[in-house]
C-alpha cells in the first residue's frame, strides 16, 4: 500500500507547491456533461476532444490496473499575470512566457515517480501532462486541491487558478486519500463571466471554444483572427479578473521564470522577427506551437 504522506512530502521535494491522492473511480456525472457539451459543439475545431471519452473520465481504463491518481500543481503567476496596459496589441497569456510546462512537469513527475518507487519498487504506473484523454481538474477536485470556478479552470484557495497540472497514476492503493473539495467558492462573484471580450464562458462553467480568445488564437482552423482584444496568444482576463488570483503569490519555483516580456514588445517588433530570431527566443516557450507567422498575423491595427 503507498504512502500517501511520503508521496506528498517527495512531491513538495521536487518542486511541487500541491499535491493531493484521490481513488481511480470512474467520473459518471462528469462525461455525462461532457457528452453534453460536446453535441452542442461548443469544443470548435478541437475533434480530438471527441475521442476515448470512455477513458478520460475512467482513468482506470487509461492505465490497466490504475488504483490511485496523484495529482501534482506548480503555480506560475509571474508580472504579466497581473495585465497589460489598456492600450497594448500584443498581448501574450503569462504561462507562455515561460518555458514549456509540458516538459518542465514531465522531468518533475520522473523524478517523483522514482522517488516512489524507491519505497515502493513494485509500483507500476504513469505520468501525464496534457498527453492523454485525462480529466485532471475534476482529479483534482477529486484530489482536494480545489474547486472548479466559472470560468471553467480549477482554482485553488491559496494559488487561485495560475496553476498547471501534472499527474500520476499508479497501480497500487494509497494508505490514506484527500477528502475531495465540496463546492464552490465562488459567491456571487461572476467578473470571468461579465469581462470576458468574447462572451465565451456559460453560466454553466464551461467554456464555449468557438468565442474563446485563448483557443482562436493558439488551435487550428478557429476562424478570423479578429475580435481578439489585443491578443496574439492566449488569453488571462479570465484569469486577471479572479479575486483569488489578485491575492495569490508569485510563482515560486525556478523553472517558471519568464524568459522573455512580452510588455518590453509592441506591433513593430513581433513584425520585425524573422524565423531564425523567434525560434532563438521563444523555441522553448509554448509560442512555437502556433509559429512565428501566426503570431504576427494576428496583431489588430
Amino acid at each position: 500500500m503507498l504512502s500517501g504522506e511520503l508521496i506528498r512530502e517527495e512531491a513538495r521535494a521536487v518542486g511541487f507547491d500541491l499535491c493531493g491522492l484521490a481513488p481511480c473511480r470512474p467520473m459518471e456525472a462528469d462525461e455525462a456533461r461532457f457528452r453534453d457539451w460536446l453535441a452542442e459543439g461548443r469544443h470548435a475545431s478541437l475533434a480530438y476532444l471527441e475521442r476515448n471519452t470512455d477513458k478520460r473520465f475512467d482513468p482506470a481504463r487509461l492505465v490497466e490496473g490504475a488504483r490511485t491518481a496523484v495529482v501534482c500543481a506548480v503555480g506560475y503567476k509571474n508580472a504579466v499575470s497581473e495585465g497589460y496596459p489598456a492600450a497594448c496589441r500584443t498581448k501574450i497569456a503569462s504561462y507562455a512566457c515561460n518555458r514549456d510546462y509540458h516538459t518542465t512537469l514531465r522531468e518533475m513527475l520522473r523524478r517523483l515517480f522514482e522517488r516512489i518507487r524507491i519505497a515502493h519498487p513494485t509500483v507500476g504506473g504513469r505520468a501525464f501532462v496534457d498527453s492523454a484523454p485525462l480529466c485532471e481538474k475534476r482529479l483534482a477536485v477529486a484530489a482536494g486541491l480545489g474547486w472548479i470556478g466559472r470560468q471553467s479552470l480549477l482554482v485553488t484557495p491559496t494559488l487561485g487558478s495560475f496553476v498547471v497540472l501534472g499527474e500520476l497514476l499508479l497501480t497500487e492503493e494509497a494508505d490514506r486519500y484527500d477528502t475531495p473539495f465540496e463546492g464552490s467558492r465562488c459567491g456571487t462573484c461572476r467578473a470571468c463571466i461579465d469581462q470576458c471580450p468574447a462572451g465565451a464562458i456559460g453560466e454553466d462553467r464551461m467554456i464555449d471554444a468557438r468565442r474563446c480568445i485563448a483557443c482562436r488564437t493558439i488551435e487550428r482552423g478557429e476562424g478570423a483572427c479578429s475580435g481578439l482584444d489585443g491578443w496574439i496568444f492566449g488569453c488571462d482576463i479570465c484569469q486577471q479578473v479572479c479575486p483569488y488570483n489578485r491575492r495569490a503569490p508569485q510563482h515560486r519555483h525556478p523553472a517558471f521564470d519568464p524568459l522573455f516580456d512580452p510588455r518590453t514588445m509592441d506591433a513593430d517588433a513581433w513584425r520585425a522577427l524573422d524565423e531564425a530570431a523567434f525560434e532563438q527566443r521563444f523555441g522553448a516557450t509554448p509560442l512555437a506551437r502556433s509559429g512565428l507567422k501566426r503570431i504576427q498575423e494576428q496583431i489588430e491595427e
